[in-house]
């Protein structure tokens, strides 16, 4: 069931309408997703989630020039997301693979990605713009409750001006622990915020080993295996949730 985000609760900046039975969405995207590329007709079905994370299950029942008219058939709150804030500051990589993160974690429930330019990065380049929309799609794909955000790229000493209830520094070749030695003496609580730092494929700088250290964040390993930084993501972001949910 193809499924989109229609907002409701913001009624000056959009159109769309939440009225039980019905919802009418207006916005353009959405309008000529649903309408002109996937070519829907009446009495398709559609998933449709607003601002406060109420999934609909619908029924078009009209379709003209200007909006789609929806009848709810059943709502609930929507379950795709995780219990703790997962947030990712990562050295962008060139080509394919930066996209490929960007995917992957809005697939494994980030709350946001903090691209860094990190001594050893290979892209100089901001492109966030882009790297929102792989996001978009992906949330959208996998029915995510909420869209994960792709912040301007920052230093991390801008990043850590946040609050974070834990911090985890990925860097195979300097290394105290485990990640599951880590999590089984500081295991993940409901509701805390998780921070993930993985460097690029040059590894971290002596600057940027001695700033973790100056700031007490734990260095962890993946195992004994060198991974490639955007396998790195996908591998250390799973086993963070298999941990926590284990």
């Amino acid at each position: 069931m193809p499924h989109f985000f229609i907002g409701g609760l913001d009624k000056e900046n959009n159109p769309n309408t939440i009225e039980p039975p019905l919802i009418t969405i207006k916005d353009t995207d959405n309008y000529r997703h649903i309408a002109r590329s996937l070519r829907a007709r009446t009495g398709e079905k559609l998933l449709l989630i607003d601002d406060n994370q109420i999934q609909y299950e619908t029924v078009i029942t009209e379709i003209n020039s200007k909006e789609i008219i929806c009848r709810i058939e059943n709502s609930y709150p929507s379950k795709r997301d995780l219990d703790f804030d997962l947030y990712l500051a990562q050295s962008p990589l060139r080509s394919d693979s930066q996209l490929t993160i960007m995917e992957k974690a809005a697939e494994l429930g980030v709350r946001a990605v903090y691209p860094v330019f990190t001594d050893n990065c290979a892209l100089k380049v901001n492109k966030r713009e882009k790297w929102q929309k792989v996001m978009y799609e992906a949330s959208k794909q996998c029915e995510r409750a909420k869209i994960p955000a792709c912040y301007e790229p920052m230093s991390f000493e801008e990043i850590l001006k946040n609050h974070f209830d834990k911090i985890i520094v990925f860097a195979e070749r300097s290394t105290e622990k485990s990640l599951k030695t880590y999590l089984s003496e500081n295991p993940i609580q409901k509701g805390e915020k998780v921070l993930v730092i993985i460097g690029p494929e040059g590894g971290f700088s002596e600057r940027e080993f001695d700033y973790f250290k100056e700031k007490n964040l734990p260095l962890i390993t993946l195992g004994d295996l060198i991974l490639k930084a955007d396998t790195a993501v996908i591998t250390a972001l799973g086993d963070i949730i298999y941990e926590y949910q284990g």
